[in-house]
């Protein structure tokens, strides 16, 4: 088996849900890509800067936390402007989590007053320690959930 990986990805907390809902992930605009580097059992944690895309209110928080389930990249039902990609997902229940009081410990984000830039590229892979302590502050254990 290979190594398990940690990521987190950047959407807004509606896009989040109906991700949670339909047991998928669908990132970067719908981008084959960001899905091809992550493997079955990777853990991955969202990420919303905002409640609703693509002007919601403020958010900054950590709204799911799941792991890549086993199976392919599929395409999802045509939408223009662009084919839409996603792959499945298994989420665990959560309570969301904001990221000001996580920031200090987050070994990812290097330059804590310009926090923001660590998530500029929508997606990226994190230490499991980072991603355990998120997984914490969510109410889960990621020792347990990600054995």
């Amino acid at each position: 088996m290979n190594e398990r990986h940690y990521w987190i990805a950047v959407v807004p907390r509606d896009h989040a849900e109906a991700a949670v809902a339909n047991g998928i992930v669908e990132l970067s605009y719908g981008r084959a890509e960001p899905l091809a580097r992550m493997q079955p059992g990777d853990g991955l944690l969202f990420y919303s800067p905002r409640e609703r895309f693509p002007d919601g209110d403020t958010l900054q928080a950590f709204t799911a936390i799941g792991r890549i389930a086993d199976g392919p990249i599929f395409e999802a039902p045509p939408a223009p402007p662009a084919p839409t990609y996603r792959r499945g997902a298994q989420w665990l229940a959560a309570t969301p989590a904001p990221i000001r009081p996580l920031l200090d410990d987050l070994s990812f984000i290097r330059n804590k007053a310009n926090w923001g830039g660590a998530f500029r590229f929508g997606v990226l892979r994190v230490p499991r320690d980072d991603f355990a302590a998120i997984a914490a502050a969510m109410g889960r254990d990621a020792g347990a959930d990600f054995a």
